[in-house]
């Protein structure tokens, strides 16, 4: 595989000025695409996200989510512990643990149900 071939989620959004507040939040960058704003594209150093508008989504019951493979998981958590989230609900926050299966991972679960699991090998 070429060091160029990367995969980017497409997670759903119910308001897509919302979803860039919450991620600008975490440190994220990027804006609305097409005349709608009914798609955006998200960056934070090397990761990018992408969310399209998906205004009749229930949160609770969404079962959209990826995994972002990062080199230091623990300072990726500090910075978006930084917002504010809480750890129950959501959005939320979840704690920083070392897995079984030989990861240092903590999730987080934006407005709209998405699940972001964020980890590094340990």
């Amino acid at each position: 595989m070429a060091a160029t071939d990367l995969a980017i989620p497409i997670l759903p959004s119910r308001d897509i000025g919302a979803t860039l507040a919450f991620y600008r939040r975490l440190g994220f960058e990027g804006e609305a695409h097409a005349a709608d704003a009914g798609y955006a594209i998200l960056t934070r150093g090397t990761l990018e996200l992408h969310f399209f508008r998906h205004p009749t989504l229930v949160p609770a019951e969404s079962s959209a989510g990826c995994y972002l493979r990062v080199a230091d998981a623990g300072a990726i958590h500090r910075e978006f512990a930084a917002a504010g989230l809480p750890r129950h609900g959501i959005p939320r926050i979840d704690a920083l643990e070392d897995k079984p299966w030989g990861l240092r991972e903590f999730a987080i679960v934006d407005p709209d149900g998405n699940l972001l699991r964020i980890g590094q090998v340990i």
